[in-house]
């Protein structure tokens, strides 16, 4: 078995796609012709999002919807970068809400923001 992607639905695929782009630097790679869906290029495992109609049709009682103004559900996205405090400055310029300053944890640096949808972003320093 293989990990292929995550997938992350939302109201509108274009306005994140844009903010992950203007955040994150991450690039879209593909969006539908009528843009329920689209992927960014990670460099690894595709992100996508698609929109809160397309999961409610295929998961009808199993799907809950997140909302951006509620508390963040039970997971993050973990991305690595050369420099968070840049990373965390740009994010937050870009709109995304901020949780934790850069800080120190161990051998990393680390912040978290939360992106205009709603989920959870950590940024972790690689080298």
């Amino acid at each position: 078995m293989q990990f292929l992607k995550t997938v992350i639905y939302v109201d509108s695929v274009e306005e994140v796609l844009d903010f992950y782009y203007q955040a994150f630097g991450l690039s879209a790679c593909g969006l539908s012709e009528d843009g329920d869906y689209g992927e960014l290029d990670t460099g690894q495992v595709l992100l996508a999002f698609a929109t809160h109609p397309v999961a409610q049709a295929q998961f009808k009682q199993s799907y809950i919807r997140s909302q951006p103004k509620q508390p963040a559900l039970g997971f993050e996205l973990t991305l690595g970068c050369e420099n968070v405090a840049k990373s965390y400055d740009k994010a937050v310029a870009a709109g995304a809400e901020p949780l934790s300053p850069p800080a120190q944890k161990g051998e990393h640096t680390q912040a978290y923001v939360r992106s205009i949808e709603g989920t959870l972003v950590a940024l972790i320093s690689v080298e």
